[in-house]
């Protein structure tokens, strides 16, 4: 536990572990509400969607419109 590698893979594993606590608290996914695997990966996959989708809104925000008086 006292390598570089370890000190690295918990860096890598925090980043991912910080998603699925996004996903689970903020966008709802604590429960899936489709039933079956197919039904599962689809709603995941929405909501991974729209967490990548307010990722980019951040980075590029939405251009400003010019007020005329």
């Amino acid at each position: 536990a006292k390598t570089k590698q370890y000190a690295i893979s918990m860096r890598l594993r925090k980043k991912v572990e910080m998603l699925f606590a996004h996903l689970k608290r903020i966008l709802g996914l604590g429960r899936l509400r489709l039933r079956g695997p197919f039904g599962a990966n689809d709603e995941f996959l929405l909501v991974a969607t729209a967490q990548n989708l307010r990722k980019l809104a951040k980075i590029f925000p939405a251009p400003q419109q010019m007020r005329t008086a």
